[in-house]
């Protein structure tokens, strides 16, 4: 099998997985990701960009299932065509490829909640409105509505994940909230509840394993997260009592801040 994003949080974890399940496990990597974490792993690596045609080309070959959990996300100096590469053009290379492949079983797609937007009145469903509100919203629903059409149009075996937020060991982009709890005085702007919903990266990643081999799961699209939203503030209470800290929440206006950064 072929998994994008192979050294990513993720990715990583889906990785280890795949391995441990006794499965062939094939990976694109760029030429400047660092490979020395996955050394003892009995990976096969291709060097070179996702949406490039020869290295997509070289990937997919004989491979019965692509996990295309790669993405490119909201980090500074991230141009907008970036995005558009990594979440539309791969995701277009992957799966022609997969369709010239008479063996080829199932493209398992990692989309995002994103596309849904802010949810004013959750909870929300795989049906609710698309409300895709950046870049990277914007081009992840770009790259999943180009795959349902394409899929369907040529018989193409496929799921559609959107996880929520994605915690866990290794996770890096939640470690602002983990440090804060470390505060004795934690600021949350606003003075709503700033619902949070999450899914453990274990969870997530067992999903997308079984989402490639279930037959309902074929043509479906999953939002997948943990049963219940949390408060922002109870998420850093949680945190801060499992390390034995005793921060205290502290509400600051948000228009301020809005002024200031604009």
């Amino acid at each position: 099998m072929l998994l994008t994003g192979a050294t990513g949080f993720t990715g990583s974890w889906l990785a280890h997985k795949l391995l441990g399940a006794g499965l062939a496990v094939r990976a694109i990597a760029r030429e400047s990701s660092d490979l020395r974490p996955f050394k003892s792993l009995s990976i096969e690596w291709i060097r070179g960009a996702l949406y490039d045609p020869e290295v997509v080309t070289a990937a997919t070959k004989g491979v019965e299932y692509i996990f295309n959990v790669a993405g490119a996300f909201r980090q500074a100096k991230i141009e907008d065509a970036e995005y558009f590469r990594v979440h539309v053009v791969a995701t277009q290379l992957l799966a022609r490829a997969a369709a010239l492949n008479p063996s080829f079983k199932r493209f398992v797609h990692v989309s995002t909640m994103g596309v849904h937007g802010h949810i004013k009145n959750p909870p929300a469903d795989e049906n609710s409105p698309f409300a895709a509100g950046d870049q990277y919203q914007r081009t992840k629903l770009e790259g999943e509505l180009w795959l349902h059409d394409f899929a369907r149009r040529n018989s193409l075996g496929y799921t559609v994940i959107r996880p929520t937020g994605i915690y866990g060991p290794g996770d890096r982009r939640l470690l602002k909230v983990f440090k804060m709890a470390t505060w004795p005085l934690c600021p949350i702007l606003g003075y709503g509840k700033c619902l949070y919903h999450l899914v453990h990266v274990d969870d997530l990643t067992n999903v997308l394993m079984l989402s490639a081999v279930h037959p309902e799961a074929q043509g479906e699209v999953f939002l997948v997260g943990d049963a219940e939203a949390i408060p922002l503030a109870e998420m850093v209470k949680i945190i801060s009592a499992s390390i034995g800290g005793h921060t205290r929440i502290v509400r600051l206006p948000v228009l301020p801040f809005f002024a200031a950064g604009a």
